[in-house]
């Protein structure tokens, strides 16, 4: 399924409430492609911000900060919330009309593009200073569920002899694709990408992590990037002309 890349310095989620029409940047969009239903879902990845007292005189960020993050459906949206300890409300979905009355997408579909298809093209985009978007592609036959996820590239890494470059961005909104679920939400979890070939993707996955005080005692847990998996996939890399 074609799907134009957006132009990330333009597109933004904007709250609708009267209240708060709150600004937050895009920064990945995953489409979930349902093979045996028929239905397809994009989830828009917004940028993290601070729990904070909005429009307070005084004092704006709440003691006890947390990092905010939330990702926008059509029906259901999921919210983030990572303390510095494994809070049980990290993950919360609610529908996506409940915050902040449901907000507008301002999007910019991005145009003019060059698919970088050799290395040589990918060093040169990247050496020229170009914004440079990238779609993975990821599928699992057994369960029917196909996903393309959507996001500008922030760090690559590249060496002039040889040709050689590797990917490494993030975070994004990653669906497991291995289980079936009744809403398509329930699959999204955040992660980083990495890959270097056209063929796959390496993420890794934030989860409970223990953090050990000693060897072999059991020490306090965190939310963070640790799950890795590797996975067949289609990269592809398309940077402004």
């Amino acid at each position: 399924m074609a799907m134009v890349p957006l132009d990330y310095a333009r597109s933004f989620m904007i709250g609708k409430s009267p209240l708060n029409e709150v600004r937050i940047w895009v920064e990945s969009r995953t489409r979930i492609i349902d093979e045996r239903d028929g239905v397809t879902e994009d989830y828009i990845q917004c940028a993290s911000c601070k729990s904070e007292h909005t429009f307070a005189e005084k004092d704006l960020f709440q003691e006890d900060n947390f990092d905010f993050l939330p990702v926008f459906g059509p029906e259901y949206t999921l919210i983030y919330r990572r303390k510095a300890w494994l809070n049980p409300n990290y993950r919360s979905c609610l529908k996506t009309v409940d915050l902040w009355d449901g907000p507008a997408e301002r999007f910019v579909e991005s145009s003019a593009l060059q698919e970088l298809t050799t290395p040589r093209e990918i060093l040169q985009a990247t050496y020229d200073n170009r914004p440079i978007v990238a779609q993975t592609e990821i599928w699992n036959s057994d369960t029917g569920l196909r996903a393309i996820i959507e996001y500008p590239v922030k760090s690559l890494n590249t060496i002039r002899k040889g040709d050689i470059y590797q990917i490494d961005t993030g975070p994004l909104a990653f669906p497991d694709l291995a289980q079936r679920s009744e809403k398509l939400v329930d699959l999204i979890s955040l992660a980083f990408v990495a890959f270097n070939a056209p063929h796959f993707a390496d993420f890794v996955i934030e989860v409970p992590t223990t953090i050990e005080t000693a060897p072999g005692t059991d020490g306090t847990q965190v939310y963070h990037y640790s799950r890795i998996v590797s996975l067949d996939a289609e990269n592809r890399l398309y940077a402004a002309t």
